[in-house]
């Protein structure tokens, strides 16, 4: 089948390679030449294991291509997915300009029947609005919503492992095209859902307001747990087990990031507003998260007192999350900038987000090749991001190099008694305070 992308960010490209790889012909369109150049020659733009395999491979085969040529890109395509960015507005809405500049766009280009497919998270009420573009069109245009449900730093396997794909159209035919299209990666028995447009959009929305819901519950639960000094690893087994509970998301830390919780939580709290439904769970769930971003900060300050202005402060990990370069609204920035406010020195590690945080700070913060090179000088370390690398530290080396002997863990890898051990100071989330002297 011949596919066209307009977009090439992660959902984009992630999409079109994975499409490509099924056997599909797929041309990505974006009006970024200088991405489109780099693209060509298998150069992507973002870090996710095991992309820029298989765009090269499929690049060298003849099933992918890119273009800025919006026209030709289309023209030869029989589905067309829209897969641009919806950044937050200044109201918290999503900012569909570039959606509804595409459809324009695509109005005007499309010479024959096309299925054009909204996979950008929209609004409820998005893809009609597309539609009725769309009508401008000199021939038949279906409009269909295809919410994406990517993890990044696990998108491959998302997408062509998925849990279940979701669509929403008006008429069956077009639900039928869409379902061979993804057949090839529903030989599990995974479901493929057919709904409305609105229910779709709805879906995306709703799966990512449940889990941002579950992650802020879990970290209020910890903050209450070092309150009472209970143990929130206990706690959590102990609920975990519930059936009716389970463990997924349950895991305390600084706060979730990325391009999709904070914007799309909002997204919701501004959709619920218009239709005078305002959502104070989905309030409260966003204003614990941004207090969350706050904890590692407050835990320093707290054992430093005033001596933290001036203080070496060592970071391990500032993408959002591992296996991601992604630092949007990752709570390793929040650190980092209210560290630089009370005159700290910065030293970070991370595999590989370092060039986007140098981006931002520049020269402000030093940046380290190994994460044993950030501990050196430091007073204190603290991990913002849990990487595999992190996990399994030579602890009587962190002794040796830290001046004040201070692990601070935002991610609870490690056991208190195999930190304090090796004589360190161990601040994790959800849990006491550990010493060298505590039993």
């Amino acid at each position: 089948m011949n596919i066209a992308i307009i977009g090439t960010g992660y959902v984009g490209l992630v999409t079109g390679t994975c499409l490509a790889e099924s056997g599909n012909n797929v041309i990505c369109v974006d009006i970024d030449e200088a991405k489109i150049s780099r693209l060509r020659e298998g150069i992507i733009p973002i870090y996710e294991p095991g992309l820029e395999e298989l765009v090269r491979r499929n690049i060298r085969e003849e099933r992918l291509a890119f273009t800025t040529d919006l026209a030709e890109g289309v023209r030869k395509a029989r589905i067309i997915f829209i897969a641009v960015g919806t950044p937050q507005s200044e109201n918290g809405s999503a900012d569909l300009r570039t959606v509804f500049a595409v459809a324009k766009s695509l109005a005007a280009a499309i010479e024959t029947p096309k299925i054009v497919v909204v996979k950008s998270t929209v609004p409820v009420g998005t893809n009609c609005k597309v539609a009725e573009i769309l009508k401008a069109s000199t021939c038949r245009v279906d409009v269909a919503s295809n919410p994406e449900f990517l993890k990044e730093g696990a998108a491959i396997d998302d997408f062509t492992k998925p849990d279940r794909v979701v669509v929403g159209v008006r008429e069956a035919s077009v639900a039928e095209e869409l379902h061979d299209l993804y057949r090839p990666f529903l030989r599990t028995e995974r479901p493929f859902l057919v709904m409305s447009p609105e229910s779709s959009e709805m879906t995306k929305y709703v799966a990512n307001a449940m889990l941002a819901t579950k992650i802020s519950f879990i970290n209020e639960m910890a903050n209450l747990c070092e309150a009472v000094e209970a143990d929130i690893n206990d706690v959590r087994r102990g609920i975990g087990h519930d059936e009716r509970i389970g463990f997924q998301f349950l895991f305390p830390g600084a706060g979730y990031g990325g391009s999709c919780f904070p914007k799309d939580i909002r997204a919701v709290i501004h959709m619920a507003r218009e239709t005078g439904q305002p959502s104070l769970l989905m309030g409260a769930v966003d204003e614990v998260n941004e207090r969350q971003k706050c904890v590692l900060f407050n835990k320093l300050r707290r054992h430093f007192g005033d001596s933290l202005s001036g203080k070496t402060i060592a970071i391990w990990g500032l993408a959002f999350k591992p296996r991601t370069d992604d630092i949007r609204e990752a709570p390793a920035l929040a650190l980092i900038r209210d560290l630089l406010e009370i005159g700290c020195k910065i030293r970070v590690h991370d595999p590989e987000a370092m060039p986007n945080v140098r981006a931002i700070y520049g020269s402000d913060i030093e940046y380290t090749t190994k994460p044993m090179d950030a501990i050196q000088g430091s007073n204190a370390l603290v991990i913002c991001t849990e990487w595999q690398e992190f996990r399994n530290p030579d602890f009587s080396l962190l002794f040796e190099k830290l001046s004040d002997k201070v692990i601070l863990d935002g991610r609870n890898l490690y056991k208190p008694a195999t930190v304090t051990s090796a004589g360190l100071i161990y601040h994790s989330i959800g849990r006491s305070i550990a010493t060298p002297d505590s039993k």
